[in-house]
């Protein structure tokens, strides 16, 4: 799928990959190690977009949105959620009885995650923002992924200033862990 254009166009986007993701998983049989191979794509890809909303999306919220503090705590408690699920599901083969489970929870959660950002965070930013800073946002989001964390860590800080401080450095020994490893280049 493309990316580009401003933030809103940027993150409806890997929310689109984000359930095809979901549904290629779906589609395999129970207990295939190709459920792994994508669950760890899957887990790369929200980790990643968190990361970003994370260190860009939410404090321009704070900033710009009425009542934007309760909203923006509202989806980090969210994140702190789905990321402790991709810490979970980390570790398990696909063969694993609780990794079916997992997968579902995960799905529920990031869904009714994506329903309110796309229903009401998304339409509250763009009315609130000029178009030239939702376009800044958007390439702000994109970069931060280049260098964002690839695996769940639910004990690393999720607002400024410390994420943006330690995340890129978590993301590259991610990257380095994922490129001796093979993660997520099935």
């Amino acid at each position: 799928m493309g990316h580009g254009g401003n933030v809103i166009a940027e993150l409806t986007t890997d929310h689109r990959e984000v359930d095809a993701l979901f549904a290629e998983i779906e589609t395999q049989p129970v207990g295939d190690p190709r459920r792994r191979e994508l669950a760890d794509e899957l887990t790369m890809e929200l980790v990643r977009h968190s990361v970003a909303e994370e260190m860009h999306l939410y404090p321009s919220v704070r900033e710009n949105v009425e009542g934007g503090d309760g909203i923006a705590d509202e989806e980090l408690t969210d994140h702190a959620e789905v990321e402790q699920l991709l810490k979970d599901l980390e570790g398990l083969d696909a063969q694993d009885p609780h990794f079916n489970h997992l997968v579902a929870k995960l799905k529920l959660e990031v869904s009714e995650h994506v329903r309110d950002e796309e229903d009401r965070l998304f339409p509250l930013l763009a009315a609130a923002c000029t178009p030239e800073a939702l376009d800044e946002l958007g390439d702000k989001i994109r970069t931060a992924k280049k260098t964002a964390p690839t695996r769940p860590h639910p004990s690393a800080p999720d607002t400024p200033p410390g994420n943006k401080l330690l995340g890129p450095g978590v993301g590259l020994v991610d990257r380095v862990r994922d490129v001796l490893t093979g993660r997520g280049k099935s």
